[in-house]
């Protein structure tokens, strides 16, 4: 059976209904924060590939834990600085009303994942106030059914291998509506060869590798309707596109991680494992299209 699917309306992250993306950076730090929020809380889950991850409530996403759906997704550079922008992003939440009803206080889940751009020649002398607080409320005054792509949010700062890297986004439907979309912050020890992968056997080590200093951070959304479990399948399947448009890609030095999410739109429909290999197969898809729109200048 073939299955043809074309880009979406806006070839966007967004083009999955309900998710909005806000984004802000600072020039001079040469950093940025880019803030996922949905309109009604969606089921999330995670696949970390890398081998030096920067992460927060990644272990909250597990199929066997507690918490079924989650509020919001940030992404970050600043290395373990950032995750502070998600700290500023559930703050904001709660104030809404927006999180888990416990206690006196909403309880936002907000997961967040971040990479490295401390070396990157920015101004890293911010003292005891990091800008990723300040950044993170500016990426949600910003948000949009609209996303940018290249030097923005999270990709302001980042490198792919030794050129430019930043944050590209990409989606595929079907013709009966059923839609995939991916956004990713490429800030990859390896690079994205021009004109696709480069020949095999030939690998290039484009700088110089320090644990921890690099990371690819991303998500996959689909309209489906899938649980925590079957969007960990999805996840894993997405990384494929790292793969085909990153080479080396998932090394030591990286700390590649991709969620999914899921707005429960569209019930499932026929054999789950069938469904989810062609959406697997359309995030991976994605995912290669969003790494090539992070890099073009």
């Amino acid at each position: 059976m073939r299955f043809s699917a074309i880009p979406g309306p806006s070839d966007q992250f967004t083009d999955v209904a309900g998710l909005k993306v806000g984004q802000a950076h600072d020039a001079r730090a040469k950093t940025g924060v880019t803030v996922i929020i949905p309109d009604a809380p969606m089921a999330m889950a995670v696949d970390v590939r890398g081998g030096a991850p920067g992460t927060r409530d990644t272990e909250a996403l597990d199929p066997s834990c507690l918490v079924e759906k989650v509020h919001g997704l940030v992404l970050a550079g600043g290395s373990v600085f950032g995750l502070a922008a998600a700290d500023a992003v559930t703050l904001a939440l709660s104030a809404r009303g927006v999180g888990l009803p416990l206690g006196p206080k909403a309880v936002p889940v907000v997961p967040s994942a971040i990479l490295f751009d401390l070396m990157n020649g920015g101004d890293k002398e911010w003292g005891d106030e990091p800008p990723y607080h300040r950044l993170a409320y500016a990426a949600l005054d910003g948000l949009s059914a609209s996303t940018e792509h290249g030097a923005v949010g999270a990709g302001h700062g980042a490198m792919a291998g030794a050129a430019a890297g930043g944050l590209g986004s990409a989606s595929l439907t079907l013709e009966d509506g059923t839609t995939v979309s991916a956004i990713v912050a490429v800030n990859s020890f390896g690079a994205v060869p021009e004109g696709g992968i480069s020949a095999p056997g030939d690998v290039e080590f484009p700088k110089l590798g320090l644990v921890g200093s690099n990371t690819t951070i991303g998500a996959a959304a689909t309209n489906v309707a899938l649980d925590k479990a079957a969007l960990k399948r999805l996840a894993i399947m997405a990384h494929d596109g790292l793969a085909r448009a990153i080479k080396p890609i998932h090394t030591p030095y990286d700390g590649d991680t991709i969620f999914a999410i899921s707005n429960g739109e569209r019930p499932t429909g026929g054999e789950l494992a069938g469904t989810l290999a062609l959406l697997g197969a359309l995030a991976a898809d994605c995912m290669e299209l969003a790494v090539k729109k992070a890099v073009a200048r």
